[in-house]
């Protein structure tokens, strides 16, 4: 099924689904941050901070700041890379998991109440890791 959307639309689609997450007490994160997750979670692993930062195209502090907060609310993980010492892999974990099938879930609910319609179902955000 293909949904399509003006610009309006699109963005209040968002807004809608952000504005439920403030309501519920989501963790408040970033535009940066929120790419920075959802680039581990819908990426296929491994994930580093050098290949995050080309992945989105900005620089390995900016990478690490989002990843610093993210951490801390135990949306990833760092591990050391066994294989290579100096690197850091970033892994996902339940509670990141758990946060964007929610997220998923409001954006479902946003769409259902915006179109004509069954609202399409959310696919499952698995963890892998």
């Amino acid at each position: 099924m293909t949904l399509s959307l003006n610009s309006n639309q699109a963005l209040n689609l968002w807004r809608k689904a952000v504005v439920e997450g403030v309501r519920n007490e989501a963790p408040d994160l970033t535009a940066r941050q929120m790419a920075v997750l959802l680039t581990v979670y819908l990426t296929s692993p491994p994930h580093t901070v050098r290949g995050l930062s080309a992945e989105l195209g900005i620089a390995k502090p900016a990478v690490t700041r989002a990843l610093d907060r993210l951490s801390a609310l135990d949306l990833v993980r760092r591990r050391r890379d066994e294989s290579d010492r100096r690197s850091i892999e970033v892994q996902r974990t339940v509670k990141g998991s758990v946060f964007l099938s929610e997220f998923a879930d409001r954006v479902t609910r946003a769409a259902g109440a915006s179109m004509p319609g069954p609202a399409p179902a959310a696919a499952p955000i698995g963890v892998r890791g």
